[in-house]
């Protein structure tokens, strides 16, 4: 017999669920918004699965009441979505489209009406198309563009917004979008010119903190949402965590995806001792004052975590473990490492000593509409309540986690794979835009209404 243990997380805690703005809101030529990169990389033949676009998307834009009123019937205390710069700039740079403002404003007020904190990213993607023919990220004139258009939204909403993020996952956009391709803008640029970039964002997240706390009219809450990039450790041995610690932080080869080039050294003001050594003549130079200027204090650390390898201690020094056969993945081939959500709070809070945000976690299932008329989910709320359990663990071990946001609140666009993920609570028929809560949004509810999780 099966007995249920219950998980109870502080009354406090904040539940919420996660968007961002070019995969809901469609709408991309309505009211004056400008062209996204990825509007524009979505025309390249081949870029996104099935040729398909984001020009409509779940169309949430127009949208938004509907779906605000979705939130409350699932009871979220907190709603992370991000702001279209090309909708409130769309050149990227100069006159602000007031009509892109009024929108954000519609959503804020809504949400605070209907009890929803409001948790803003800044960048999540969607860099202004006329951004790109400059250079993007790699033009060294691109954090102040980030700087000015962050004054911009925070003059406007923070009186209502406190939570604040700069970047998404600055990862898979510089990665994806300057080194290998498969993300907008499409850049192949090489590595000394994908270094600058991740430069550039380093220096444009600093600008952008200082941008929010000078313009925001009451005291902002600023953090980022990086990608927590980790190595999970094989045991609990000492030998094990330490090792998946020297796995996840220290900088041992050249490596696209490390947090060396994201996380470091903005909450630390300092690069890694073999950053030169390692990047060699691609490695771009750092002065003191430019670190400084990345590396303004942060009240939070966002932490998207879906799934990671594990890593142990061997003859040479930390190696990673090979995943055998029939590890369960999730609709998009990725593995299912629930214990990874307990280890990336652990060890980011002991390395940077920020309170967390779980900014995004959860995982694409293959949905439909049953002939009952509902979504049953199952594989998603088995795996969500695994990772969930994993979470109560560091909770309860003390670790500062102020909050969790499932990734996603909607089905979506879902970036080069079209519409071929869903990751939401709620399904979207994309032929309809028919909105359906599946099972695992009417479970999360339960979660949100207690703060706690039986299982």
């Amino acid at each position: 017999m099966h007995s249920m243990a219950k998980y109870e997380f502080p009354k406090d805690f904040v539940w919420g669920a996660s968007t961002a703005a070019q995969q809901i809101e469609g709408a991309v030529n309505q009211d004056g918004r400008g062209e996204s990169v990825w509007d524009v990389f979505a025309r390249r033949p081949g870029a996104i699965h099935e040729g398909l676009n984001a020009d409509i998307a779940c169309d949430h834009y127009n949208r938004y009441a509907g779906d605000v009123a979705l939130m409350k019937e699932i009871g979220l205390k907190g709603y992370r979505f991000s702001v279209s710069w090309p909708r409130i700039m769309p050149s990227g740079v100069g006159p602000v489209n007031k009509a892109g403002l009024d929108f954000y404003d519609r959503l804020v007020d809504s949400l605070l009406e209907a009890g929803i904190e409001p948790y803003l990213t800044l960048y999540h993607w969607d860099m202004p198309y006329a951004l790109a023919p400059k250079g993007g990220w790699m033009n060294p004139d691109s954090p102040k563009w980030f700087a000015d258009y962050a004054s911009v939204v925070a003059g406007h909403l923070g009186d209502r917004v406190r939570w604040w993020m700069t970047f998404n996952e600055q990862a898979p956009f510089l990665v994806g979008g300057y080194l290998d391709g498969w993300h907008a803008p499409g850049f192949k640029a090489g590595w000394r010119e994908f270094l600058l970039a991740c430069k550039n964002v380093m220096l444009a997240h600093g600008d952008a903190v200082r941008a929010v706390r000078a313009s925001a009219p009451k005291p902002p809450k600023v953090g980022m949402a990086p990608v927590a990039m980790l190595g999970i450790p094989a045991s609990e041995s000492v030998q094990d965590i330490e090792a998946a610690r020297s796995f996840t932080f220290d900088l041992s080869k050249r490596d696209n995806w490390h947090p060396a080039l994201y996380i470091e050294p903005v909450l630390t003001g300092k690069l890694a001792p073999n950053f030169a050594e390692i990047f060699g003549s691609d490695a771009p130079s750092f002065t003191d004052a430019e670190l400084k200027a990345m590396s303004p204090p942060l009240d939070f650390l966002g932490l998207n975590f879906y799934n990671a390898p594990y890593a142990r201690a061997g003859e040479n020094g930390p190696e990673e473990v090979p995943k055998e056969p029939g590890w369960p993945p999730a609709g998009q081939y990725w593995k299912i490492t629930p214990d990874g959500l307990y280890w990336c709070v652990r060890m980011y809070h002991e390395r940077y000593a920020l309170p967390v945000v779980i900014t995004e976690n959860g995982l694409s299932c293959q949905d439909w509409v049953a002939l009952d008329g509902r979504v049953h989910d199952a594989p998603r709320i088995d795996a969500t309540a695994r990772y969930l359990i994993a979470l109560h663990r560091a909770v309860e071990e003390g670790f500062p986690v102020l909050g969790y946001f499932h990734w996603s609140l909607m089905d979506n666009f879902e970036w080069a794979e079209g519409y071929k993920q869903r990751f939401g609570l709620i399904h979207v028929d994309f032929r309809t835009l028919e909105r359906t809560i599946k099972d695992s949004g009417y479970w999360y509810a339960d979660i949100v209404r207690k703060s706690a999780l039986e299982s």
